[in-house]
């Protein structure tokens, strides 16, 4: 067996380990599900040490296959903004983890809206449930005892990557990287810190957090007991900064679309902090002493609208049927959907935004509704992209898509129609898996940049079929619904 990279994505819905050899093929996969929790509406939960035990029981199954002794590094990329709490001494969480899907925190952050100005100042986010410090606040404020045991210093906070981190290393390491940290509305973009002013804002105590290093750093070394030897974890990214890298955005010019659970589009701002109406302005990567931005849309209700087509509605049996059942119509019989299941959010944000189908009549069957669906992630990046557009002072002249739904081919076409430029569907469609495979084997010696972006190839371009005069009839038409929900 070659010498390959692992990389550890840690997903909404399961954790996910992948091999990639020095040419960029996948040698050996692994995934574990792991279940979301909803006790009360509005919120998600979920398992740390559920998340903990798929990622060692994904890792271990890719490591079988490749042999630990031929990894050269390990990578790590995950879901942002999930918020976790444990015991510094022992590792057990001391409450269930909170999802970045989760808006309990809806009336905090409305408090909190007066200090917007300084917050979108200093970290580029929006206060909204969506970040991870309200949430912190929550769990401080709501498991007894819980906020002296801060102030002692006896508990750690981490997204995802941290918790995992943290695991892998037996207690090692306990660190983070500028991508995930500036999700927290903790961390100033500009100075590359995390700030007491903030902190005091929000209610969090500065004991709680990470370190933070550059994101191709040396975070530590796994556990022998755990994976056989001692393999070197270099490198870790948030998800959507992991795709961007996967797509070699590394000196702008490029959009993604990641079509996931939710929708999240970036563009690459290189050293740049760029500003737009309803957009995030966010850390890319930091490789080195040199960081990168990005400009940031995330759509908080993207795929996931079919999860609950199948199990809340049941009006579709699988992901799978989606794309025949939007065939079997010639157009939309004029329905609309906004899954505005929990807000809104980019360009929008508007987090009392409830969910609408429009235009249904007597004729209207599960066929339109699913349609209306899937059209209904396409509409949603326009919206993103028409707020990117205007806040870079350029067009974008194709988009690259990654995710599950980009299997979807009647969405990937319809993307491309709405928005009248290409869209672009790689090969290896786990790329957030790649990017961080990529910023890992890159910073450990495997590759170097050229060599992985022969990785980097077009499955599919999807190219622009309808007129200009149906597409603007049909963008018109959901700029009218959208409107609706959010009133």
């Amino acid at each position: 067996m070659k010498r390959c990279v692992v990389a550890i994505d840690l997903g909404t819905s399961g954790s996910r380990a992948m091999a990639f050899s020095q040419d960029g093929e996948i040698v050996a996969r692994a995934y574990s599900e792991f279940a979301s929790h909803f006790p009360r509406p509005g919120w998600v939960e979920q398992d740390p040490l559920r998340l903990w035990q798929t990622t060692l029981k994904a890792l271990r199954s890719v490591l079988r296959a490749v042999g630990a002794e031929n990894v050269a590094s390990l990578g790590i990329t995950n879901q942002r903004e999930t918020t976790i709490l444990w015991e510094r001494e022992t590792g057990r969480p001391v409450a269930p983890a909170i999802v970045w899907q989760d808006r309990r925190t809806e009336d905090d952050c409305r408090r909190l809206k007066r200090h917007e100005p300084l917050v979108r100042r200093r970290t580029g986010l929006v206060v909204d449930a969506y970040f991870s410090a309200t949430k912190i606040r929550w769990l401080s404020d709501h498991v007894p005892g819980l906020r002296r045991r801060i102030a002692s210093g006896e508990i750690c906070f981490g997204t995802p990557d941290v918790w995992i981190l943290w695991n892998l290393t037996g207690g090692k390491s306990f660190a983070t990287e500028p991508s995930n940290a500036a999700r927290t509305l903790l961390f100033d973009i500009r100075t590359g810190r995390f700030e007491r002013e903030l902190c005091r804002l929000f209610g969090v105590d500065v004991a709680l957090l990470p370190e933070v290093r550059a994101s191709d750093a040396t975070f530590g070394h796994t556990r022998p007991a755990l994976t056989g030897r001692e393999i070197p974890i270099r490198g870790i990214l948030g998800d959507q900064q992991a795709a961007l890298f996967a797509h070699g955005a590394w000196d702008g010019g490029i959009i993604k679309n990641t079509y996931g659970t939710g929708l999240f589009l970036l563009a690459n701002t290189r050293q740049r902090i760029v500003r737009g109406k309803g957009l995030i302005s966010t850390v890319a990567w930091r490789r080195g002493e040199r960081t990168d931005y990005a400009l940031e849309g995330s759509i908080l209700i993207g795929g996931a609208v079919l999860g609950w087509l199948r199990d809340g509605l049941r009006v579709l049996r699988s992901y799978d049927e989606a794309e025949s059942m939007a065939r079997r119509l010639p157009d939309n019989e004029g329905v609309y959907f906004v899954p505005a299941l929990q807000g809104l959010g980019a360009p929008y944000w508007n987090a009392s935004a409830r969910g609408l189908i429009a235009g249904l009549t007597r004729k209207t069957g599960r066929e339109a509704i699913v349609r209306a669906a899937l059209e209904s992630l396409a509409y949603q990046s326009r919206d993103v992209i028409e707020a990117m557009q205007k806040a870079l002072g350029r067009r974008f002249r194709r988009l690259r898509a990654d995710g599950g739904a980009t299997a979807n081919n009647f969405l990937m076409q319809f993307q491309a129609d709405i928005l009248g430029i290409p869209v672009e569907r790689p090969a290896v469609t786990e790329t957030t898996a790649l990017g961080a495979a990529g910023l890992s084997g890159i910073a450990s010696g495997l590759w170097d940049k050229h060599t992985f972006q022969k990785a980097l190839r077009t499955e599919r371009t999807f190219y622009p079929a309808m007129t200009r005069a149906r597409r603007e009839a049909y963008y018109r038409r959901w700029t009218e619904i959208v409107a609706k929900a959010c009133d």
